[in-house]
Protein backbone atom coordinates (compact mmCIF):
# COMPACT_ATOMS: atom_id res chain seq x y z
CA UNK A 1 0.00 0.00 0.00
CA UNK A 2 1.09 3.55 -1.00
CA UNK A 3 1.00 6.14 1.39
CA UNK A 4 -1.41 7.99 -1.33
CA UNK A 5 -3.54 5.68 0.15
CA UNK A 6 -3.88 6.67 3.62
CA UNK A 7 -4.40 10.15 2.80
CA UNK A 8 -7.63 10.83 3.75
CA UNK A 9 -10.22 12.95 1.43
CA UNK A 10 -10.30 12.87 -2.43
CA UNK A 11 -12.26 10.69 -4.80
CA UNK A 12 -13.44 7.12 -3.86
CA UNK A 13 -13.27 5.02 -6.90
CA UNK A 14 -16.84 3.03 -7.57
CA UNK A 15 -16.03 1.53 -10.90
CA UNK A 16 -13.35 2.07 -12.52
CA UNK A 17 -14.00 1.49 -16.22
CA UNK A 18 -12.32 0.03 -18.80
CA UNK A 19 -8.79 1.07 -17.95
CA UNK A 20 -8.43 4.15 -15.81
CA UNK A 21 -4.99 5.00 -14.22
CA UNK A 22 -3.39 7.93 -12.95
CA UNK A 23 -0.97 10.22 -15.02
CA UNK A 24 1.34 13.48 -15.30
CA UNK A 25 3.71 14.79 -17.96
CA UNK A 26 5.31 11.56 -16.99
CA UNK A 27 8.93 10.05 -15.99
CA UNK A 28 11.52 11.91 -18.09
CA UNK A 29 15.01 11.31 -18.40
CA UNK A 30 14.96 7.85 -16.67
CA UNK A 31 14.90 5.61 -19.93
CA UNK A 32 18.64 5.38 -19.14
CA UNK A 33 17.56 3.30 -15.92
CA UNK A 34 15.14 1.00 -18.61
CA UNK A 35 11.85 2.96 -17.52
CA UNK A 36 9.71 4.42 -20.20
CA UNK A 37 8.37 7.92 -20.03
CA UNK A 38 4.79 6.75 -19.35
CA UNK A 39 2.47 9.96 -19.05
CA UNK A 40 -0.98 11.13 -20.82
CA UNK A 41 -1.73 9.79 -24.05
CA UNK A 42 -3.64 13.10 -25.02
CA UNK A 43 -1.41 16.10 -23.51
CA UNK A 44 -3.35 18.07 -24.95
CA UNK A 45 -6.48 17.38 -23.27
CA UNK A 46 -4.75 16.83 -20.20
CA UNK A 47 -3.52 20.49 -20.19
CA UNK A 48 -6.41 21.51 -20.93
CA UNK A 49 -8.28 19.46 -17.85
CA UNK A 50 -5.23 21.03 -15.41
CA UNK A 51 -5.55 24.69 -17.17
CA UNK A 52 -8.68 25.86 -16.58
CA UNK A 53 -8.90 24.06 -12.92
CA UNK A 54 -5.94 26.90 -12.95
CA UNK A 55 -3.31 23.80 -11.82
CA UNK A 56 -0.09 23.21 -12.29
CA UNK A 57 0.72 21.56 -15.70
CA UNK A 58 1.96 19.10 -14.46
CA UNK A 59 -1.11 17.66 -11.74
CA UNK A 60 -1.56 14.41 -11.84
CA UNK A 61 -5.30 13.40 -13.08
CA UNK A 62 -7.26 10.38 -14.19
CA UNK A 63 -6.65 9.01 -18.03
CA UNK A 64 -9.71 7.35 -18.85
CA UNK A 65 -10.30 4.73 -21.60
CA UNK A 66 -13.44 3.99 -23.61
CA UNK A 67 -15.10 5.61 -20.24
CA UNK A 68 -17.54 3.89 -17.48
CA UNK A 69 -15.22 5.54 -14.30
CA UNK A 70 -17.68 6.30 -11.58
CA UNK A 71 -16.37 8.47 -8.33
CA UNK A 72 -17.43 9.90 -5.12
CA UNK A 73 -16.24 12.97 -3.65
CA UNK A 74 -14.86 12.59 -0.13
CA UNK A 75 -14.78 16.56 0.06
CA UNK A 76 -15.77 19.63 -1.63
CA UNK A 77 -13.56 20.71 -4.88
CA UNK A 78 -13.77 21.70 -8.51
CA UNK A 79 -13.44 19.15 -11.47
CA UNK A 80 -12.80 19.47 -14.89
CA UNK A 81 -13.38 16.25 -17.39
CA UNK A 82 -11.93 17.04 -21.23
CA UNK A 83 -10.74 14.73 -24.15
CA UNK A 84 -12.84 12.07 -25.82
CA UNK A 85 -17.27 12.79 -26.25
CA UNK A 86 -18.56 11.32 -23.78
CA UNK A 87 -21.64 11.77 -21.55
CA UNK A 88 -20.28 13.38 -17.86
CA UNK A 89 -22.61 13.09 -15.21
CA UNK A 90 -22.86 14.67 -11.92
CA UNK A 91 -25.88 12.94 -9.03
CA UNK A 92 -27.27 11.62 -12.18
CA UNK A 93 -27.50 15.46 -14.04
CA UNK A 94 -25.42 15.72 -17.07
CA UNK A 95 -22.64 18.46 -17.35
CA UNK A 96 -20.16 19.73 -19.76
CA UNK A 97 -17.01 18.40 -20.60
CA UNK A 98 -14.29 21.01 -20.99
CA UNK A 99 -15.90 23.25 -18.11
CA UNK A 100 -15.10 23.02 -14.32
CA UNK A 101 -17.74 22.05 -11.84
CA UNK A 102 -18.14 22.60 -8.12
CA UNK A 103 -18.91 19.17 -6.63
CA UNK A 104 -19.55 18.88 -2.77
CA UNK A 105 -18.34 15.61 -0.59
CA UNK A 106 -20.91 12.96 -1.33
CA UNK A 107 -21.29 13.98 -4.77
CA UNK A 108 -21.38 11.19 -7.51
CA UNK A 109 -19.85 11.47 -11.17
CA UNK A 110 -20.01 9.11 -13.76
CA UNK A 111 -18.18 9.01 -17.19
CA UNK A 112 -20.35 7.15 -20.74
CA UNK A 113 -18.64 5.41 -22.44
CA UNK A 114 -16.88 7.42 -25.82
CA UNK A 115 -18.77 8.16 -28.54
CA UNK A 116 -15.88 9.89 -30.41
CA UNK A 117 -12.30 9.90 -29.29
CA UNK A 118 -11.27 7.02 -26.65
CA UNK A 119 -9.62 8.97 -23.79
CA UNK A 120 -10.73 10.98 -21.20
CA UNK A 121 -9.24 13.00 -18.51
CA UNK A 122 -10.51 13.54 -15.67
CA UNK A 123 -8.76 16.48 -13.51
CA UNK A 124 -9.61 17.88 -9.53
CA UNK A 125 -8.51 21.08 -7.87
CA UNK A 126 -4.86 21.30 -6.85
CA UNK A 127 -4.57 17.70 -8.76
CA UNK A 128 -4.06 14.58 -6.96
CA UNK A 129 -1.60 14.16 -4.72
CA UNK A 130 -0.19 11.01 -5.51
CA UNK A 131 3.26 10.10 -4.41
CA UNK A 132 5.73 10.39 -7.22
CA UNK A 133 7.76 7.43 -7.99
CA UNK A 134 11.71 7.96 -9.81
CA UNK A 135 10.38 11.90 -10.64
CA UNK A 136 6.62 11.00 -11.30
CA UNK A 137 2.98 9.43 -10.43
CA UNK A 138 2.46 8.09 -13.93
CA UNK A 139 0.92 4.88 -14.18
CA UNK A 140 2.87 2.23 -16.08
CA UNK A 141 1.52 -1.35 -15.73
CA UNK A 142 3.96 -3.10 -17.83
CA UNK A 143 6.53 -1.81 -14.70
CA UNK A 144 4.20 -1.61 -12.12
CA UNK A 145 5.64 1.51 -11.03
CA UNK A 146 3.08 5.06 -10.23
CA UNK A 147 -0.28 5.69 -9.69
CA UNK A 148 -1.55 3.26 -6.82
CA UNK A 149 0.54 0.38 -6.54
CA UNK A 150 1.85 0.52 -10.01
CA UNK A 151 -1.92 -0.58 -11.52
CA UNK A 152 -4.75 0.47 -12.98
CA UNK A 153 -7.42 1.90 -10.70
CA UNK A 154 -9.78 -0.35 -9.42
CA UNK A 155 -13.09 -0.29 -7.34
CA UNK A 156 -12.62 0.62 -3.86
CA UNK A 157 -9.54 2.66 -4.45
CA UNK A 158 -8.94 6.50 -2.87
CA UNK A 159 -7.80 8.90 -4.75
CA UNK A 160 -6.03 11.93 -2.51
CA UNK A 161 -6.69 15.03 -3.14
CA UNK A 162 -6.33 18.85 -0.93
CA UNK A 163 -9.25 20.65 0.47
CA UNK A 164 -10.85 23.18 -1.25
CA UNK A 165 -13.99 25.12 -1.61
CA UNK A 166 -16.90 26.16 -4.42
CA UNK A 167 -15.11 28.47 -6.94
CA UNK A 168 -15.33 30.49 -10.41
CA UNK A 169 -16.04 28.22 -13.00
CA UNK A 170 -14.30 28.29 -16.42
CA UNK A 171 -15.12 26.31 -19.87
CA UNK A 172 -13.41 26.10 -23.10
CA UNK A 173 -15.35 27.60 -25.95
CA UNK A 174 -16.19 24.69 -28.42
CA UNK A 175 -14.44 26.10 -31.15
CA UNK A 176 -11.54 26.04 -29.48
CA UNK A 177 -11.33 22.69 -28.43
CA UNK A 178 -9.62 19.33 -30.23
CA UNK A 179 -11.91 17.43 -32.76
CA UNK A 180 -11.08 13.59 -32.88
CA UNK A 181 -11.79 12.77 -36.54
CA UNK A 182 -11.56 9.16 -38.03
CA UNK A 183 -9.32 10.30 -40.43
CA UNK A 184 -5.72 12.05 -39.62
CA UNK A 185 -2.33 12.57 -40.91
CA UNK A 186 0.25 12.64 -39.42
CA UNK A 187 3.69 14.48 -40.06
CA UNK A 188 6.95 12.66 -39.75
CA UNK A 189 10.22 13.65 -39.17
CA UNK A 190 12.58 11.43 -41.07
CA UNK A 191 15.24 9.80 -39.48
CA UNK A 192 18.64 8.64 -40.02
CA UNK A 193 17.65 5.26 -40.90
CA UNK A 194 15.42 7.09 -43.67
CA UNK A 195 18.24 6.07 -46.08
CA UNK A 196 17.50 2.11 -45.58
CA UNK A 197 14.75 2.23 -47.32
CA UNK A 198 14.42 2.60 -50.89
CA UNK A 199 12.68 5.80 -52.66
CA UNK A 200 10.53 3.20 -53.79
CA UNK A 201 9.72 2.47 -50.87
CA UNK A 202 9.25 5.64 -49.57
CA UNK A 203 7.17 7.00 -52.00
CA UNK A 204 5.24 3.98 -51.09
CA UNK A 205 4.66 4.57 -47.11
CA UNK A 206 4.01 8.22 -47.29
CA UNK A 207 1.45 8.11 -50.38
CA UNK A 208 -0.41 5.10 -48.78
CA UNK A 209 -3.76 4.94 -46.52
CA UNK A 210 -3.48 3.42 -43.37
CA UNK A 211 -5.63 1.62 -41.31
CA UNK A 212 -5.81 1.28 -37.16
CA UNK A 213 -5.89 -2.71 -36.42
CA UNK A 214 -7.10 -4.02 -33.41
CA UNK A 215 -3.67 -4.24 -31.74
CA UNK A 216 -3.30 -0.84 -30.08
CA UNK A 217 -2.51 0.03 -27.13
CA UNK A 218 -0.29 2.72 -24.93
CA UNK A 219 3.02 0.78 -26.22
CA UNK A 220 2.01 1.41 -29.65
CA UNK A 221 -0.58 1.50 -32.78
CA UNK A 222 0.21 -0.99 -35.16
CA UNK A 223 -1.23 -0.30 -38.23
CA UNK A 224 -2.45 -1.96 -41.73
CA UNK A 225 -1.68 -0.99 -45.37
CA UNK A 226 0.74 -1.35 -47.63
CA UNK A 227 4.00 -3.30 -46.22
CA UNK A 228 6.83 -1.94 -46.45
CA UNK A 229 10.16 -3.16 -46.97
CA UNK A 230 13.47 -2.14 -45.41
CA UNK A 231 17.21 -2.72 -47.22
CA UNK A 232 18.80 -3.28 -43.48
CA UNK A 233 17.05 -6.37 -42.11
CA UNK A 234 19.88 -6.62 -38.74
CA UNK A 235 20.30 -4.16 -36.35
CA UNK A 236 21.88 -3.82 -33.30
CA UNK A 237 19.03 -3.02 -30.29
CA UNK A 238 19.17 1.00 -29.89
CA UNK A 239 16.90 3.81 -27.78
CA UNK A 240 13.60 4.38 -29.43
CA UNK A 241 11.92 8.16 -28.80
CA UNK A 242 8.40 9.12 -29.00
CA UNK A 243 6.66 8.11 -31.69
CA UNK A 244 9.27 6.39 -33.81
CA UNK A 245 7.89 4.59 -36.80
CA UNK A 246 9.09 1.30 -36.75
CA UNK A 247 8.81 -2.11 -39.18
CA UNK A 248 8.95 -5.84 -37.92
CA UNK A 249 9.49 -7.92 -40.62
CA UNK A 250 5.69 -8.12 -42.06
CA UNK A 251 6.60 -4.74 -42.82
CA UNK A 252 3.54 -3.29 -41.27
CA UNK A 253 4.14 0.16 -39.49
CA UNK A 254 3.77 0.18 -35.35
CA UNK A 255 4.14 3.92 -33.99
CA UNK A 256 5.52 3.66 -30.77
CA UNK A 257 3.52 5.43 -27.62
CA UNK A 258 3.94 6.11 -23.98
CA UNK A 259 4.50 3.51 -22.56
CA UNK A 260 6.62 1.95 -25.03
CA UNK A 261 10.12 -0.24 -24.56
CA UNK A 262 12.88 1.91 -24.23
CA UNK A 263 15.06 0.04 -26.70
CA UNK A 264 14.31 -2.08 -30.38
CA UNK A 265 15.74 -3.09 -33.24
CA UNK A 266 13.23 -2.85 -35.43
CA UNK A 267 14.18 -0.33 -38.80
CA UNK A 268 12.44 3.04 -38.23
CA UNK A 269 12.30 5.54 -40.99
CA UNK A 270 11.27 8.86 -38.29
CA UNK A 271 9.56 9.92 -36.15
CA UNK A 272 5.51 11.42 -35.76
CA UNK A 273 5.56 14.86 -34.33
CA UNK A 274 4.11 14.42 -31.00
CA UNK A 275 1.43 16.85 -31.52
CA UNK A 276 -0.04 14.63 -34.41
CA UNK A 277 0.72 11.57 -32.11
CA UNK A 278 -1.91 12.95 -29.04
CA UNK A 279 -4.09 13.05 -31.95
CA UNK A 280 -3.51 9.34 -32.96
CA UNK A 281 -4.06 8.41 -28.85
CA UNK A 282 -7.90 9.70 -29.73
CA UNK A 283 -8.07 6.78 -32.87
CA UNK A 284 -9.77 3.55 -32.29
CA UNK A 285 -9.86 0.31 -34.94
CA UNK A 286 -10.41 1.85 -38.57
CA UNK A 287 -9.43 5.12 -38.14
CA UNK A 288 -7.53 5.87 -41.68
CA UNK A 289 -3.75 7.29 -41.50
CA UNK A 290 -1.92 8.75 -44.00
CA UNK A 291 1.73 10.27 -43.37
CA UNK A 292 3.54 13.24 -44.87
CA UNK A 293 7.30 13.76 -44.17
CA UNK A 294 8.32 17.24 -42.91
CA UNK A 295 11.57 18.45 -41.58
CA UNK A 296 12.63 19.15 -37.97
CA UNK A 297 12.90 22.81 -38.10
CA UNK A 298 9.51 22.90 -39.39
CA UNK A 299 8.66 20.63 -36.74
CA UNK A 300 10.73 22.96 -34.44
CA UNK A 301 7.69 25.68 -35.67
CA UNK A 302 5.30 23.78 -35.11
CA UNK A 303 5.70 22.80 -31.19
CA UNK A 304 6.62 26.66 -30.99
CA UNK A 305 3.47 27.62 -32.56
CA UNK A 306 0.85 25.06 -31.03
CA UNK A 307 2.13 26.53 -27.30
CA UNK A 308 1.79 30.25 -28.29
CA UNK A 309 -1.96 29.07 -29.46
CA UNK A 310 -2.43 26.71 -26.16
CA UNK A 311 -1.47 30.16 -24.06
CA UNK A 312 -3.03 32.88 -26.02
CA UNK A 313 -6.60 31.02 -25.88
CA UNK A 314 -8.47 32.27 -23.36
CA UNK A 315 -10.94 30.20 -21.20
CA UNK A 316 -14.34 32.57 -20.19
CA UNK A 317 -16.10 32.73 -17.26
CA UNK A 318 -19.22 30.78 -16.84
Amino acid sequence: MTISHTVAGGFEVLHPGMLSMVQDHGRLGMAKWGLTTGGPADKLAFDWANRLLGNDENAAAIEVAFGGLKLRSLRDTQICVTGAESEVLLNGQAIQRWQTHNVQAGDEMALGFARCGVRCYVAVKGGLQIEPQFGSCSTVVREGIGGLSGKALVAGDVLPSIAGGPGRNWRLLKQDQPSYPTEIRLRVVPGYQQAWFSRLEQRRFFSSVYQVSKQWDRMGYRLQGAAIECQQREMLSEGICLGAIQFPPDGQPIVLMQDRQTIGGYPKIGSVLSLDLYRLAQCGEGTQVYFEPISMETAHNELLLARRRFLKTKPIAV
